[in-house]
């Protein structure tokens, strides 16, 4: 794990590539991206030089992190909490899909700075595909959360025009504010906040739930919303990976519903990070990025 102060006599002779968050020594995406680098470098000479770095970067430091490491030559970032929403408005550019979610999480090189671009969506459109084969287009979502994840999901299932979108949030002032930027990006998508609480009487049965929350990343943690008094949904969705089995989806597990954890997005935001720093499709990194995480997560 490398910190600002390893930029100071910083050498690298080739591409180099880094995860920048804090905390992060957690992080998975350096074993992800240098499993499938060097998986890469097999058949595209051109990555054999590349390498996946992480640093640890306070909040506070954001702002003087990123100049330092355009200036040390990164070719790319991944940009992890706290610092997706923080960087939007630290950047030279932003990628036109990324402004409505007003966070980034992958930037990318150029003379005058740090394109940023949010892969956060694709990963999640892509993992519930892959995982439950359900498409976000056409189908009714029922969306937990209002926060930034929240916010990035949202964007994407209405980018992808769902059926509808139906926000669950226990504070109201946040939902309020959430949906209120949203309806620009809906259209005639109809968009709708409750409380978990209180479960309106329209809510559709059949839909995907997507948990976008905290909730579930301590075994004590109560589920963000009760399956059993919502219309019978299709599939339940947790971007939460670690731990595999949280709370909703073990509820999720129970009632018989299709579920999935977040590792599946974790895989596919990454490669499509990787695409966008080498021009080779997400589809061709995503295996050995998703058998690198298998190793890594299984139970000891």
């Amino acid at each position: 794990m490398l910190t600002l102060r390893d930029l100071e006599t910083w050498t690298f002779p080739g591409t180099a590539l880094a995860v920048v968050g804090h905390p992060i020594r957690h992080s998975l995406s350096p074993l992800m991206h240098n499993t499938a680098l060097a998986a890469l470098a097999d058949r595209d000479p051109r990555c054999a030089d590349w390498q996946y770095f992480r640093f640890d970067v306070p909040p506070a430091d954001l702002a003087r992190a990123l100049p330092l490491l355009h200036a040390a030559g990164f070719h790319g970032l991944n940009l992890t909490v706290p610092h997706k929403v923080l960087a939007f408005t630290q950047v030279a550019a932003v990628d036109d899909a990324a402004r409505p979610v007003g966070a980034v999480n992958t930037l990318l090189r150029r003379p005058d700075g740090w394109k940023g671009f949010n892969t956060d969506g694709y990963g999640l459109a892509t993992a519930v595909q892959e995982t439950l084969g359900r498409d976000l287009a056409n189908s009714p979502v029922v969306l937990l959360g209002a926060g930034g994840a929240a916010r990035g999901a949202a964007v994407e299932c209405l980018q992808r025009r769902c059926a509808s979108l139906w926000i669950a949030n226990r504070t109201a002032q946040n939902l309020t504010a959430l949906l209120g930027a949203l309806r620009p990006v809906a259209g005639d998508i109809p968009l709708h906040g409750f409380s978990p609480a209180q479960i309106p009487a329209g809510l559709p049965a059949g839909a995907i739930v997507i948990n976008a929350t905290s909730a579930g990343l301590h075994a004590d943690d109560p589920p963000p919303v009760d399956l059993a008094v919502l219309p019978r949904p299709a599939c339940v969705f947790d971007m939460i990976y670690n731990p595999p089995l949280t709370p909703l989806l073990a509820a999720a597990r129970d009632l018989g519903l299709p579920h999935a954890n977040g590792l599946a997005m974790l895989v596919h935001q990454g490669a499509k990070a990787l695409e966008i720093w080498s021009g080779v499709p997400a589809a061709q990194t995503a295996p050995s990025m998703a058998a690198a995480l298998a190793t890594a997560t299984q139970p000891a």
